[in-house]
Order: C-alpha cells, then sequence, then structure tokens
C-alpha cells in the first residue's frame, strides 16, 4: 500500500514537472492561460494539422472533435482510422456551420483547451461565453487565411498547446521558406502576372462551382504571383457569373475536387484517384459552354488540384503548384506533389496514394 502511495506521488510529481502555465497570443490577439502541454483538449478544426504538429501522440489527449471535416475527406480519414483505430472512438462535438455545435457536449467532455477556427470562434458568438465560464480555454487558429503570418502563428500555437514548440518552428519555417523562396523568384524575375481562375469542381461542368477571393485558393493564387480573376467580385467565396469569367479570359485555370463529387462529371482528386481518371474529368471541362474562347483553354492550360490540401500547413507543396503552372519555365525545378508526400512521410504516420495534382500539359 505504501509502494501504491509512493507510485501515486511520483505520477502526480511527472505530470506536474511535465505540465506548466504559460500564456499565448492566439491569431485574434486573444491572450489565453493554460497549463501547457494540455491533458484534455478538443480540436475544432484542423484535425491533420495538428496530428502533424503535435505528432501521433497528441491525440492520446483529444477527447473530442469536429470529425465531419476529416470524415468529409473519406478516403484520407479511412486510412488513418486504419492505422489508429481509436480516432473512430473520439467523441464527435457536431459543426458550428450546420447549428449543430453541441456546447452542453463540449462542457460534459471536461476539456481544458478547446481549440477553434478563427470562422468558427466568430459564428459560435456568445456560446463562447458559456464554454468560458464553464473554466474551458478558447484559443483561435487560421488557416484558411492563407497568410503567412497566420500559417506561422497557428502553428506555433498547436506546438504549444501539444508541448511540441521545437516541430512547430521547424514546420513553420519550411513553410515560410517555400513561400519567401517563391516570392524571391518573382520578385527578380518581374514578369507579366498571369489571369488565373480557380473553381471548385464539385458541381462538374454544367454548373459553375465555387470560386475564391481573397482566402483560400486565391489567396494562393495571388501570392503564387497571380491575378485572380475572381478576387474583385467574391471576398471570400462565392461563384461568379458565368459571363464575367469568359470576358476575365484567365490565362490559367485550376479545378479542385475532392474524391467524390456531386455528379457523374464532377472533378475528382485525391486519394485513390487514378491520374487517368483526374485528367479526363479535367478535360471535360474543356467543354463547357463559352469556355471555347477563353486563352487557358485554347492553350490547354488546365490543371487540377485536391481540395483537401488547401487552409492547411501542408499547402506549402499547393504554393509551388500555383507557380509553376503559371510560370512553368521560371520554376521547372519543382517537384509540388513529391512536395506534398514528402511532408506526410516526414512528418504524418501515413503517407496516401492517389492523384493530388494533375495538367492537360503531360
Amino acid at each position: 500500500m505504501v509502494k501504491s502511495f509512493v507510485m501515486l506521488l511520483f505520477t502526480l510529481f511527472m505530470s506536474a514537472s511535465w505540465a506548466g502555465e504559460v500564456t499565448v497570443k492566439d491569431v485574434l490577439g486573444r491572450d489565453v492561460t493554460f497549463n501547457a502541454p494540455a491533458q484534455r483538449v478538443i480540436v475544432g478544426f484542423y484535425p491533420e494539422d495538428y496530428m502533424a504538429i503535435g505528432t501521433e501522440a497528441a491525440y492520446d489527449k483529444v477527447v473530442g472533435m469536429s470529425r465531419y471535416i476529416w470524415e468529409a475527406r473519406s478516403a484520407n480519414w479511412e486510412m488513418y482510422v486504419k492505422h489508429r483505430p481509436s480516432l473512430q472512438d473520439i467523441p464527435a462535438i457536431g459543426r458550428v456551420d450546420t447549428q449543430t455545435f453541441s456546447v452542453e457536449k463540449v462542457i460534459g467532455l471536461n476539456p481544458d483547451v478547446l481549440m477553434l477556427a478563427d470562422w468558427q470562434y466568430k459564428a459560435l458568438g456568445t456560446d463562447i461565453e458559456r464554454l468560458e465560464s464553464a473554466g474551458i480555454k478558447v484559443i483561435v487558429v487560421d488557416y484558411n487565411a492563407q497568410t503567412v503570418e497566420r500559417h506561422v502563428k497557428s502553428t506555433e500555437i498547436i506546438g504549444v498547446i501539444t508541448g511540441q514548440e521545437k516541430r512547430a518552428a521547424t514546420i513553420a519555417a519550411e513553410y515560410k521558406k517555400t513561400v519567401e523562396t517563391i516570392s524571391k523568384r518573382l520578385a527578380d524575375a518581374n514578369l507579366p502576372e498571369p489571369k488565373v481562375y480557380t473553381e471548385f469542381g464539385a458541381s462538374g461542368v454544367q454548373e459553375l462551382g465555387f470560386t475564391f477571393g481573397k482566402n483560400m485558393w486565391g489567396a494562393i493564387s495571388t501570392m503564387a504571383g497571380g491575378d485572380n480573376i475572381s478576387a474583385p467580385f467574391v471576398e471570400w467565396w462565392g461563384k461568379l457569373n458565368p459571363e464575367q469569367v469568359i470576358a476575365s479570359n484567365p490565362d490559367v485555370i485550376v479545378i479542385t475536387g475532392y474524391e467524390t463529387g456531386a455528379v457523374l462529371d464532377s472533378m475528382i482528386m485525391g486519394q485513390g484517384i487514378d491520374k487517368a481518371e483526374a485528367r479526363k474529368r479535367l478535360e471535360g471541362y474543356k467543354k463547357r459552354l463559352g469556355w471555347s474562347s477563353i486563352s487557358a483553354v485554347k492553350n490547354n492550360r488546365l490543371y487540377g488540384a485536391y481540395h483537401g490540401a488547401c487552409r492547411t500547413i501542408l499547402d506549402a507543396a499547393m504554393f509551388e503548384f500555383y507557380a509553376k503552372a503559371m510560370y512553368p519555365d521560371l520554376f521547372s525545378d519543382l517537384n509540388p506533389e513529391q512536395a506534398y508526400l514528402d511532408f506526410y512521410k516526414k512528418y504524418l504516420p501515413v503517407t496516401p496514394e492517389g492523384t493530388f495534382m494533375v495538367s492537360l500539359e503531360n
């Protein structure tokens, strides 16, 4: 009995020695004080980033998450569950965007920290006060904005939450270096900016899908040296008038997709997707009404990209992808798809197989 008591004291001492009170400033400039590394965490968004930065062991401390964003990439989710079956046992807390997010369930899970995306925090409104009144530390991160500053800050914050500050600093530095290298090469070359249009191709050829203004793919294409034709008309995401796309006459078109779509000719990309099938779907967009007059179509400069590779610390490879698509000679040395897979090999316990970028040019 004495031995058991001594072991209990030792365990408590070790826990206390590893956890210490820290204060972080989140992406909204809010000072949040909590014991780090956190012992009970709810991941509201960016679940794959949380594992990449915090390591797989970080999920030993995850007591809840908004699982839908991971399950939406069904093949990716299944790959992780096959590797780590306990992921499917983590309680789901609902969705903020469909108003199924359960404050009561979150409180009942008794987390130390609730990590939310910027948009989730803002959408929850007064519910944040209820969560904080229950003693839950709410920390906001943001990869959706697609800015270097927020990508780096979010990565550093996850590093603190998980006790992986050094790993986070390395990942953030690698991301920043990729963007800075591309930016410097563009500045030195001083070439005319090609016009670029990006569309989420889930709705197929017959219906114009969502495009992106100053965040997500819109921000990536702009930072990679493009003149985003959607920016003057769409702030965040939305649909352009079909005539506007034709009138803007983009030099490069990127159609993004997940592993599945809403219709038979949806753009599909991602894990388990054959490159020939992805290219066939992409080819179909050349037949869209009115698009035959667009420069990108005339010159066969249509590209496909995996929609799941955006708004994440993994998307440094997508900067390379857009840069090479728009300036093929200037960035001929880059291999974006390999860079994407290399991140998995270096920082995650699984590596997907499939098609994550595709072109009609080769």
